[in-house]
């Protein structure tokens, strides 16, 4: 099943989206990867869920990559001894560590890291950034602070804390059992995750999935913002989660953050998702607003490899339609004159390794000889990235022996997966590329395509070669 777009679509499963015919009419209507979330999925339903997918994949005859979202830490206040109090501006509120029921005065905070961490200045946000405190004063057990955004405070509502780097790993408890149990199943290509503060964050989910999944660090902390090279550096991908990164900076940044963000991941070669409220109307309505169709229009304009719905298909009344709205938005996207000079100009010089030239000529001859696909042999996936990187014009197609290589590539831009044999020679690279390019409808007869591969074939990570081919009238390869 041929996409008519590179940009890939994230779909979250969900209440109205957890049965197999609607994940399958997911697929047809253009979703690539499919997002399960931990902080709403016990291992039952997830297990289940995968299942599902994978009986979809078998018979759409696609690879379809399947990312597992960790909850990440919770951070919430205790208790009240009534259902809520109302906080005024000006007015004194102190958080510590008595654990009796909260008054309008004070309330518990379960969280010895966030008073540990607490200096007078220091801003919090409570109830996603609705009510918002100042420190005045501190100590090991206590923070009195001020408000200066008023509103009404209930239980267990969220803690934000953008201001102080807390002694928290990235990995709850809950997450490692979710992790283990995501991962024993052998059937997940993604894991996600949340509130990355550091480098370090990534450290243990690295060490615990030990390459059987890829590891997508969700950017939504400003301190994860300023050491975001090192981060990339130490992912395999990142999501721009622009819900909780809107309530610890101000609004007003997150858009150009989100450029940042695009651009860094795309420097490198990583894959970027865009997140959060893209189409979120259509969580009730079937039609979006116009606003969120551009915003949906930026973050490809941007070159993001893929936008992902979040509630919108995970429980709203049109999960299929959202799915078909992003769809549309995007080809439409790419097919404006302005789309290929975006992606031309935001180009970067390609690293001085020999696999890294190679795919950007492939790039470069494809686009001026105006082939009709680039082919590319990657086993690891590594050269699939490094075509996706180049943005070309021109269709890419990776084709890998790996059926988890092709999974996971299922959420690069522009990489038509399809699992196949590795070459044995050079005539049946050029034959296996040609005829697969035209039984998937990216080439007919006459036309031409590039191919890169790695001599001696079967070799991960050794791509050193360029073939330009004729598809034969048979759809096999001439010179």
């Amino acid at each position: 099943m041929k996409r008519n777009r590179r940009v890939k679509i994230l779909a979250t499963l969900g209440p109205s989206s957890s049965d197999q015919a609607t994940i399958e009419k997911l697929f047809r209507a253009g979703t690539d990867v499919f997002r399960i979330n931990m902080s709403h999925a016990d291992h039952d339903l997830m297990r289940e869920l995968i299942k599902r997918i994978r009986a979809v994949e078998a018979a759409v005859e696609r690879p379809i990559g399947i990312l597992c979202d960790l909850q990440g830490p919770k951070l919430r206040v205790g208790a009240f001894k009534e259902k809520s109090v109302q906080l005024e501006i000006g007015a004194t509120f102190t958080l510590d560590s008595d654990d009796t029921p909260g008054t309008a005065e004070r309330v518990y905070l379960p969280h010895p890291e966030i008073l540990a961490a607490l200096e007078p200045g220091h801003r919090l946000l409570l109830d996603d950034g609705k009510i918002k405190l100042v420190v005045t004063e501190c100590g090991k057990d206590y923070a009195v602070t001020r408000v200066e955004v008023s509103g009404k405070l209930s239980a267990r509502k969220g803690v934000s804390v953008p201001d102080s780097t807390l002694a928290l790993g990235a990995l709850t408890e809950k997450d490692r059992k979710d992790l283990d149990a995501a991962l024993a199943t052998n059937e997940i290509d993604w894991v996600a995750l949340s509130f990355i503060q550091r480098p370090e964050d990534l450290a243990e989910a690295r060490k615990i999935t030990r390459g059987r999944a890829g590891i997508l660090a969700k950017i939504e902390k400003p301190q994860a913002v300023e050491r975001l090279e090192e981060i990339i550096e130490l992912s395999d991908a990142i999501m721009v989660a622009r819900g909780d990164l809107g309530v610890e900076m101000p609004l007003e940044a997150v858009p150009g953050i989100q450029k940042q963000l695009t651009r860094a991941a795309r420097r490198a070669g990583k894959p970027v998702v865009v997140a959060t409220q893209m189409l979120e109307s259509m969580i009730n309505s079937p039609v979006p607003t116009r606003a969120e169709v551009s915003d949906v229009a930026t973050a490809v304009f941007e070159g993001a490899d893929a936008v992902m719905l979040s509630a919108e298909s995970a429980a709203g009344e049109f999960p299929v339609e959202a799915v078909e709205t992003m769809n549309r938005i995007a080809e439409q996207v790419e097919r404006d004159p302005n789309y290929n000079n975006i992606m031309r100009a935001q180009r970067t010089e390609p690293e001085a390794t020999g696999a890294d030239v190679i795919s950007a000529a492939a790039g470069q001859i494809a686009e001026t000889l105006h082939l009709a696909a680039i082919i590319c042999y990657t086993s690891s996936g590594a050269t699939g990235l490094r075509a996706a990187r180049e943005r070309p014009s021109t269709p890419i197609i990776a084709l890998s022996p790996v059926l988890a290589t092709a999974r996971r590539l299922a959420i690069c831009w522009g990489l038509h997966c399809v699992v196949s044999e590795d070459a044995h020679d050079e005539d049946d690279m050029v034959d296996r590329a040609c005829r697969i390019a035209f039984r998937e409808s990216f080439s007919k007869p006459g036309q031409r395509v590039i191919i890169t591969a790695g001599v001696p074939f079967g070799t991960p990570g050794a791509t050193n070669m360029l073939r330009i081919a004729f598809v034969g009238s048979d759809g096999l390869g001439g010179i």
